[in-house]
This record gives structure tokens, sequence and C-alpha cells, in this order.
């Protein structure tokens, strides 16, 4: 335990660093790498070290953020340097995960999600739903009118399903004219209603390229459920909702084609077996088992 001493030293040699920076001319950060990097091996990994902004190359850096229009929501970095280059740092993350052309989540991001929801469903078994969209014939549209009317179809259906979902789902450019949406908690029972609102959603758009030019697009659709209280991969129901999306196209395109929900049969007491442990209280899913298990049985099928 550090004695008054130790604490006072310590309080001295932290304000004469203090005094040495502010007094300085140029704008500093300190990065503490010893706690953020535990792993990085530092000369001294008890003094952080002094970096100054006219020393990072930071110029590609904000282009990319003037680009995508967030620069001006940067704290000047005469007010503070770290706050600053926090907010270089949080908007180049924004970038990485944001399609250029549409603003969607781009694939990274599709990926990342999806992973979290099958998380989800094999902790709580709750219900989620993806759906694979294509555009039907698109390249047709960039032969006949050209790809800047084809970047406007693409940005008119994105705007056109983020107005057809939930703020909780997930609407993402899979990559070209390829759409992926991301329904979590979505009951079986309402998954194709969602699903052909959002066909007949973007089969009565309207897409205007040029005052004399309107176009209409439909799409395709394939989705597939992650099975209930398995951890599944993302790669497995990507396939069954791809597999599904190749069904509608093959079919006649324009329509919808859903995956049934594969059930897999978990009893009570395996599921308290399974998940018991994770469980805080006692969930609705779990049920105590008392005395002998075959008795139990016994007493469901005769109550």
């Amino acid at each position: 335990m550090p004695t008054g001493n130790t604490r006072s030293r310590r309080s001295s040699n932290n304000a004469r660093e203090i005094d040495l920076i502010s007094r300085t001319r140029r704008q500093y950060v300190l990065l503490d790498f010893p706690r953020s990097y535990p792993n990085c091996p530092v000369a001294d990994s008890t003094i952080p070290s002094p970096v100054s902004l006219h020393d990072l190359r930071l110029g590609d850096a904000l282009a990319l953020l003037k680009h995508g229009g967030t620069v001006d929501s940067l704290v000047p970095p005469q007010e503070s340097s770290i706050e600053y280059l926090q907010g270089v740092i949080d908007g180049l993350c924004e970038l990485s995960l944001k399609d250029p052309l549409t603003g969607l989540a781009n694939r990274r991001q599709f990926h990342t999600v999806l992973e979290r929801g099958i998380e989800v469903v094999a902790r709580s078994g709750e219900s989620a739903l993806l759906l694979m969209l294509d555009i039907d014939h698109f390249k047709k549209v960039n032969d006949t009118h050209g790809h800047q009317a084809g970047d406007q179809v693409l940005q008119a259906i994105a705007k056109c399903l983020e107005g057809c979902v939930r703020p909780m789902d997930t609407v993402a450019r899979y990559g070209g004219e390829e759409f992926a949406v991301v329904l979590p908690n979505c009951q079986v029972s309402f998954g194709a209603a969602v699903a052909e609102r959002i066909r007949r959603a973007v089969e009565a758009l309207s897409i205007s390229i040029s005052p004399l030019v309107t176009l209409h697009v439909t799409v395709s659709m394939g989705g597939a459920y992650a099975p209930e209280w398995v951890r599944s991969t993302t790669t497995l129901w990507t396939e069954r909702a791809d597999l599904q999306l190749y069904r509608a196209k093959s079919e006649g395109r324009n329509r919808v084609c859903l995956d049934h929900q594969q059930v897999i049969s978990v009893s009570a007491e395996e599921k308290n077996m399974l998940f018991g442990h994770l469980a805080l209280g006692d969930p609705a899913w779990i049920e105590a088992v008392n005395g002998d298990s075959t008795h139990s049985a016994a007493q469901k099928v005769n109550p």
C-alpha cells in the first residue's frame, strides 16, 4: 500500500508532466498504450507517451470524413486534442460499416449483425428471419440507361427498404444489386407478410432517373429462419436464404420464397440442462424438475 510520501511524489510528478505539456505551443494527445493495449510492448510502461497531432498523418482520414459528410462534426483540435482524435477514429469506424452508395450497412456490418442474431436465437429461442433480395433484370437497367441510372435505382430501393422495416431491423447492401434484411424477434406467422409487404413496396416504386424517364423494377426474395436453440453459423443461414432466393428467381421472379423454420424438439428439462446456468431467476421456459422424471412426464400426459 503506497505511503503518504509515495503519493506526494506521484502527485508532484504528475503536476510537473501536466505543466510541461500545457506550456508547449503544440497540441498533444496522451495515448496510454499500456492501459489500452496491454499486450503491446513499450519502452516505459509507467509514463504515457505524448504524441503531437502535427506528427500524425491525418490527411487521408480527414478526406474520407469530408467525403462522408462528417468532418464538420469534429471538435476543433484547439479546443480538445483528445476529443478531436477520438472523433476522427469514431468517424472512420462508422464509415467502415456503411455502404458508400446507399448508406446502408455494408457486408462487414451485415455479418456482425448476423452473428449477434445467432447468439440471441441460441440463448433465448426467439425467432429471427433473414431475407435476401435481388433486383430483377438489373443488368438491363445498366445496359439501357447507364450505370448512373443504376445507382439511382439502388439508392431508391435502399430508401424504400429502410421505410419498410422496424428501427431494430438491419438493412444491408450485400453486393451489387443484392440486399439483405435481418429481422430479429420476427414470429413465423408474420415473416411472410413482412416479406410480401417489402416486395409490393418495391413493385409500386416510381424511380425518376431523368425528367422524361421513370423506371419501375421488381425484386425476388428468399428468406430463412435461424434454427431455434441451436448455435448455427452465418454461412449456413445465408446459404439457406440464398437457396430460397434462387428458387424465387427460377419460378418467375417478383415473388417471395421462404424456408420453413427448422423445428428443434427440446424438452423443458433439456433446456434447463443446456441454458439453466445462463439464466437469472426462473425464465418462463424452465420447468422445475422435482422427483422422478418419469413420474413428472406421466403427470404432464395425465394431468
